[in-house]
């Protein structure tokens, strides 16, 4: 029991659920547009997300506790080199143009975990993006939005239509909402200065704004000139879900509340996408 208990940490702490959640949302995305599975691309998404994700979370506890690392740090290490090689791997059988848009997304979350900003900009000691009040959730609901429905699209060459732009927009919203329990959550850990949604507003607030950006979430679904009902069903089924997520977080959290029933959402989409299709 205690293997499997740690086997099941290291599974949310190495970040592979949160790439799980993120592979799904890019199939997801293949799906809506009639596109076949595209092994390369997710494959290399998930292999990002996982690199990416232990890069911002453990940049700075590697560099300053290098000779004292923890056996399962040490392990997360060596497990994100795994993973960016393939990564790698995979990015070399990805088209051109979607390198070049990657790069640009690669960036975003290099500055997003590296300190570079001048002093005056700063709010915390980490000097880095997700330092700037209340500009974290929304930078990571972009790179999230960038990530599951461009990159998808760019490299099956699909036309940057309008129902892309809807579709990104959705992307954007629908993790901004899936975010919210995180930030409901780590109101005892924030320092003040973040000037997260919750500190701003309010508990009750964040919940309400919640359920507004799945509304807006569900409606823009019927702006799109190609609309599958049972694609909608499904992402009215999944806002629910989701709303319900929303509404019952608190600060005190099981500990897995957010980190693992939260981020599985996207999970349960693509499970449901692919069921009904």
């Amino acid at each position: 029991m205690k293997l499997i208990k740690q086997l099941f940490n290291f599974y949310i702490n190495s970040s592979v659920h949160v790439a799980l959640s993120v592979y799904a949302l890019s199939w997801i995305t293949l799906l809506e547009f009639g596109k076949a599975y595209n092994e390369n691309i997710l494959c290399f998404n998930f292999f990002a997300t996982i690199t990416g994700y232990n890069f911002v979370k453990y940049f700075g506890v590697a560099k300053f506790h290098h000779r004292r690392l923890t056996t399962w740090l040490k392990a997360i290490q060596l497990f994100s080199l795994i993973c960016f090689v393939l990564m790698c791997f995979y990015a070399l059988k990805l088209e051109l143009k979607t390198l070049v848009y990657i790069g640009g997304l690669g960036l975003l979350t290099f500055l997003y975990a590296i300190p570079f900003l001048p002093k005056r900009l700063f709010l915390d000691s980490q000097q880095n993006l997700r330092s700037i009040g209340g500009l974290k959730i929304y930078l990571i609901a972009l790179i999230w939005s960038g990530v599951t429905v461009f990159l998808p699209l760019i490299n099956t060459n699909v036309l940057l239509g309008a129902d892309v732009f809807i579709t990104a927009t959705q992307q954007f919203l629908f993790i901004m909402a899936l975010m919210l329990p995180f930030e409901i959550r780590d109101l005892q850990y924030d320092s003040l200065k973040l000037s997260t949604i919750p500190q701003k507003i309010g508990v009750v607030k964040t919940k309400l704004m919640g359920v507004l950006l799945l509304f807006v979430f569900c409606l823009l679904q019927f702006f799109k000139n190609d609309i599958i009902a049972v694609n909608t069903s499904v992402l009215i089924t999944i806002a629910l879900i989701t709303g319900v997520l929303i509404l019952i977080s608190k600060k005190e959290q099981g500990k897995y509340f957010s980190s693992f029933l939260v981020e599985g959402v996207p999970v349960l989409w693509l499970i449901f996408m692919l069921l009904f299709n």
